[in-house]
């Protein structure tokens, strides 16, 4: 009888610790449910971050920053980002107004500014607004000549940056600027450029030099007429020339006591001017 109420007693006790480890796993399991169902419905949207909220489809609002809730399976949400991006366009070739053949490297710079607008009305609103951009760069500079388009770069940009934002507007898109990065022209065409470029420093050295005589021969002339007006500054010339040629070329040069000789054919025209 005793072992009878002892076998009892240790299957009471084993169906309790079994009742206690099963609503353990049961806790456990509802535990990890839970918080798979919080960790699903809980979205954390930066500062810098919008999202379009969607309840079975329909568009429920923009919601963020901060902790968001949705309903699993029911809700689903569109994040969008309102920092400026930059976009590389594709280097484009393209003709100019007097059929010059370019490649334009540009870049594009653009902001989400109306999620909403985004989510409905484009897919993938960044290629689409890079496939629109060179669209339009192609048309901009196919109507500006090659001169116009290297010397006004800035304002090419500026007028391809407000074509595409109006067009993008509605997308919910904001263009803020386009930079054109690099613009690739044809070898005979640089070429040519670099010839033209070497004559225009010649044409500019050779009036510089022109110049330059110019200003000497009248330098000269003045330099001459004061000579004229005092023969010992021209004898003083004179011996400093002869010392500078001896020092040049280490010569010995033998001149007279005196240096009359020097002056006697300027007295002599200075006397056939009186007359």
């Amino acid at each position: 009888m005793s072992i009878n109420l002892f076998t009892y007693a240790v299957t009471i006790v084993v169906l309790q610790i079994a009742e206690q480890i099963i609503f353990a796993v049961l806790l456990l399991l509802a535990l990890i449910i839970l918080v798979t169902i919080l960790s699903s419905s809980i979205r954390i949207i930066p500062e810098y971050q919008r999202a379009v909220k969607f309840r079975l489809g329909r568009v429920v609002g923009v919601v963020g920053p901060g902790l968001v809730f949705i309903i699993p399976i029911i809700d689903t949400i569109m994040r969008y980002d309102l920092r400026v991006e930059v976009v590389d366009v594709p280097a484009q070739r393209a003709l100019t107004k007097d059929n010059v053949e370019v490649t334009i490297d540009a870049a594009i710079y653009l902001r989400v500014v109306d999620p909403l607008k985004t989510a409905l009305t484009v897919r993938n609103h960044i290629p689409a607004v890079a496939i629109y951009a060179a669209s339009t760069l192609r048309d901009v500079v196919g109507m500006v000549d090659l001169d116009t388009l290297l010397t006004h770069r800035d304002e090419i940009a500026k007028k391809i940056a407000s074509i595409v934002d109006e067009h993008v507007t509605p997308w919910g898109v904001k263009v803020t600027a386009v930079a054109i990065k690099d613009i690739k022209l044809p070898d005979v065409l640089l070429r040519a450029m670099a010839s033209q470029a070497e004559a225009e420093r010649v044409r500019r050295a050779k009036i510089t030099l022109a110049s330059a005589e110019y200003e000497a021969s009248k330098i000269y002339l003045e330099a001459a007429e004061r000579y004229s007006q005092n023969p010992t500054a021209v004898q003083l010339r004179m011996i400093d020339a002869l010392i500078e040629i001896a020092r040049e070329h280490n010569l010995i040069i033998v001149t007279p006591p005196t240096l009359e000789y020097v002056a006697l054919p300027l007295a002599v025209t200075k006397r056939e001017k009186k007359e």
